[in-house]
């Protein structure tokens, strides 16, 4: 299954390798731009391969020096060699060795794929076919070999020589400048997990001991003098190693764990095995310079990067159409840890809001993909939201539907059977199958049709019978290439709110036995009615609790069952949610009238549920964190997203303008005494609680500024020079950045000058300016590019400043289409060096036949401009053929 540029690989094609390589030998000699590898690959046919075939080994400009097979040389009539092949004709019939050396420049290569420089240090990156860009191989996941690497570099240059596994050796090289070390990986693994770190660092150390008693040494690495800045990294990492023995039954198995953090990544995060490499925003903390999300991040991503080593390394994926078998079951782990370690349901809220603003947007566009996908054109395209976030879902409503117990014994079975294999999607779920005793195949449409299913729910009360009918009707829409779907199945959990508070029972001759135990029904077909009994008044329908399955719901609740539900539900998730329908309700006749000509409504019953949430707030009895999800509006593109089609941004954000301006000045006096209330003098702490209280406090001052602008604003300068820490600071920067005022700019100013050496708060200090919502933000944007912070060889600046602009509902919509024609600008200017974050950039244009005409037209001319390039990389090239597809 090669991929040959420009030519799509499909699922249908896979087939087995021919050739399978059980041991690597690297020597890899460091220099900035002659870095030498000689690579030392012990190779057998494959008994399930085709016999007597060439082999073929992948290469991305690579410079090829020699190569040996068994010891001699190879004449040049017996071998082929390009920057993206390696050719043997005619290998031998048995096993054989053969050893091959290429040449690399680390210093050149802007990519950030295979082999690169990083600030001072070497580093690595090979997922997804990144290998290829160190040595030739059959760099596909299903071939699995141990690796030993001897590292050697300028000991001056990189004191440090890191690598997969365990270290087995060092000393000094002929040359006593240089040094050397060698790296021993015991597990087989396949070549997208191999990584290599050298450079000048510094690290922080620890150990932990694991259920049976080894000690394994931790350390992390970073820039020298940022150590104390790791430590919250470090505790994370031993907080997950002890929740996936507590958990999943997970050992770690070397007896080393390294973290290296490097500020030029493509990526979050890699899971190299024993050698993960961090973007450096995902280790870095101190309360000066993270907020709150930045240590939760740094948390979720630490848990995630670890707990990869079973899902992901120890069991691999078959072929890249199973990425959602690591990915999204991985996210799912590391969205359970760190509902452990927080709250809960404001964890579940998180998610939720990342899914409906990522992947419901994907699934509805052109860019809509199964979650097991069936073709790619460039694989680095799908590391996507239906993959991580609708792949976690998957396993989410997996575990519901069997039950924790089950769904544990399942995994076990996964890890006993698979352990140390390349896997598949059929192969994982047969595992739940088996020990549930269910059949899962209709369960499988989740994995192999792509779009959100649509429920639409009618409740009817009979108040003679007293009973409750509930009818769901499931609809999918078409997708590119799937015009006709199957119904899914899902677990809905739900319930029948009492206006009178508490939860009514579900009692109905309609459910099979047990089947409602816990508030859950089981959706098998396209429309299930079900009659519930002995309900004594018309109950408030609390339906997909916890959301309970990645779907669309329209419903038949009425604005006062809203208010019951955000204040009576059981499930504080639905009450987040009641409160959300509720506003977006409000916002949706908002926009209807301004379009209209129309000054939009005052609605008194979300002006009466935001002063009891705000009262329930101050009287600490709600969580500080999940009031401050319930006090913030749905954003200007979760409206659009429910407007669906002729989307007009501007009436969009004059309409969330005028509510939340309309709330604040209802609730100033309330809002203030919150924001007093939750001011504390107490030491800095980065735990669920104190965060928690820092975000309610800059949600009560954001609202009360938009109802109260004058007074606002001199509160938030007032908080900016009190804050002890990045949260409130940022929080207070923000609500004056997206204000017009003489003060606005000397304060962003003073700001920036003031981080200028501080590259992860440099970045928050772009985005912010990038997502202000005035006309003048594009030509903000196009000067800070000249900005001497700001640089397109570094991915987190580019995506801070133009990912920022690109979220900018309306100044990025704008309708004179300059806004895109900014977007065309940099990915064009990107693509010939890093066409990964060009491509990425470039999904922001996944909505684009959602907007209003004149905006529709002027994004499909800015993709078609895009399309008519000569030279686009493969990367950019399939988004836009997609985009417009």
């Amino acid at each position: 299954m090669r991929t040959s540029v420009g030519q799509p690989v499909r699922l249908v094609d896979y087939r087995v390798p021919d050739y399978l390589i059980e041991a690597v030998e690297l020597d890899i000699s460091l220099d900035r731009h002659a870095t030498r590898v000689t690579s030392t690959l012990a190779i057998r046919p494959n008994p399930a391969g085709q016999a007597g075939v060439a082999l073929d080994l992948d290469g991305d400009e690579l410079v090829f020096v020699s190569a040996e097979l068994d010891g001699a040389p190879l004449a040049s009539a017996d071998f082929e060699a390009s920057a993206s092949q390696f050719l043997l004709p005619r290998p031998p019939r048995g096993p054989f060795t053969l050893k091959i050396e290429t040449r690399l420049d680390p210093a050149a290569n802007t990519k950030l794929m295979g082999l690169y420089r990083s600030g001072s240090a070497y580093c690595t990156q090979c997922e997804a076919e990144g290998f290829r860009r160190i040595t030739y191989f059959l760099d596909r996941p299903d071939v699995l070999s141990t690796y030993r690497v001897r590292v050697e570099a300028d000991r001056a240059e990189a004191p440090v020589l890191l690598a997969n596994g365990n270290l087995e050796n060092f000393g000094e090289a002929d040359d006593p400048a240089r040094h050397w070390a060698i790296w021993a990986d015991p597990h087989k693994k396949p070549c997208y997990l191999f990584a290599l770190v050298a450079g000048d660092l510094a690290h922080i150390s620890n150990s932990f001991v694991t259920a049976s008693g080894r000690k394994v040494a931790l350390a992390i690495y970073v820039e020298p003098e940022r150590e104390e800045r790791a430590h919250y990294a470090m505790d994370a990492l031993k907080r997950s190693m002890a929740w996936d023995e507590r958990v999943y039954g997970r050992e770690y198995d070397l007896d080393v764990f390294n973290v290296v953090a490097v500020s030029d990544f493509n990526m979050g995060a890699m899971e190299n095995k024993g050698l993960n490499v961090f973007n450096d925003k995902y280790v870095l903390a101190s309360p000066q310079t993270a907020t709150d999300d930045d240590y939760a991040g740094i948390e979720g991503v630490i848990a995630h990067e670890y707990f990869h080593n079973w899902t992901g390394n120890r069991v691999t994926c078959r072929d890249w159409f199973q990425l959602c078998l690591k990915e999204g079951l991985t996210v799912f782990r590391d969205q359970e840890f760190s509902a452990d370690m927080r709250s809960a349901p404001v964890k579940r809220i998180s998610e939720v809001r990342v899914l409906r603003s990522a992947q419901f947007p994907e699934d509805a566009g052109p860019l809509a993909h199964n979650v097991r996908p069936e073709v790619y054109n460039e694989i680095s395209n799908f590391y996507t939201a239906t993959v991580y976030q609708k792949g976690a879902e998957i396993v989410r409503m997996l575990k519901r539907l069997i039950g924790p117990r089950t769904f544990r014994a399942g995994m076990d079975l996964y890890f006993q059977r698979h352990d140390g294999t390349a896997a598949t999607v059929e192969e994982f779920i047969a595992c739940f199958a088996e020990v549930s005793g269910r059949d899962l195949g209709r369960f499988m449409r989740w994995y192999t049709q792509a779009g959100t299913p649509k429920l639409t729910v009618r409740g009817s009360y009979n108040p003679a019978e007293r009973t409750y009918r509930l009818e769901i009707v499931q609809s999918i829409a078409p997708t590119p290439g799937q015009a006709s779907k199957l119904p899914m199945t899902m677990p809905l959990a739900f319930g029948l709110v009492d206006p009178q508070g508490g939860d009514m029972p579900l009692i109905s001759p309609d459910a099979s036995p047990g089947e409602l135990e816990g508030g859950v029904l089981e959706l098998k077909e396209s429309e299930r009615t079900i009659v519930f009994h002995d309900v004594p008044r018309r109950p408030a329908l609390s339906f997909l609790r916890g959301f309970s399955a990645p779907v669309r719901v329209e419903d038949d609740l009425t604005e006062d069952d809203l208010v019951v539900l955000s204040r009576r539900d059981s499930d504080n998730f639905n009450r987040w949610q009641a409160l959300q329908s509720l506003a977006t309700r409000v916002l949706l006749r908002g926009v209807k009238a301004i379009r209209a000509g129309r000054p939009p409504e005052r609605n008194a019953g979300l002006v009466a549920a935001f002063g009891a949430l705000i009262e329930d707030a101050r009287l600490g009895r709600l969580d500080p964190a999940f009031a401050t999800l319930a006090m913030t509006l749905p954003s200007e593109a979760d409206i659009a997203r429910e407007i669906g089609e002729d989307v007009d941004p501007d009436a969009i954000y004059a309409a969330r303008k005028t509510l939340r301006g309309a709330l604040g000045r209802a609730h100033g006096d309330a809002l203030i005494e919150l924001h007093r209330q939750l001011a504390d003098s107490s030491p800095f702490s980065p735990d669920a609680a104190a965060a928690g209280r820092r975000a309610l406090r800059n949600g009560a001052l954001a609202l009360f500024v938009d109802g109260n602008v004058i007074d606002g604003l001199a509160l938030a300068h007032l908080q900016l020079r009190e804050a002890d820490n990045m949260t409130e600071r940022l929080g207070a920067l923000s609500v004056i950045a997206l204000k017009p005022s003489s003060t606005r700019e000397h304060t962003l100013d003073a700001f920036g000058r003031r981080y200028a050496m501080e590259p992860l708060i440099l970045d928050k200090w772009f985005a912010l300016q990038a997502q202000i919502p005035e006309r003048e933000t594009l030509e903000r944007v196009e000067g800070l590019m000249s900005h001497r912070g700001f640089s397109m060889s570094n991915p987190n600046r580019v995506r801070a400043l133009i990912g920022g602009f690109s979220a900018n509902h309306t100044q990025f919509n704008r309708a004179d289409g300059a806004g895109f024609a900014l977007l065309e600008k940099v990915v064009v200017t990107l693509d010939p060096t890093n066409p990964q974050i060009a491509a990425r950039l470039l999904t922001a244009m996944r909505s684009w036949r959602s907007l209003e005409d004149e905006r529709r037209r002027q994004a499909e001319a800015m993709l078609r401009r895009i399309a008519a390039q000569p030279t686009l990389s493969p990367d950019v090239r399939d988004i836009v053929t997609r985009s417009l597809g």
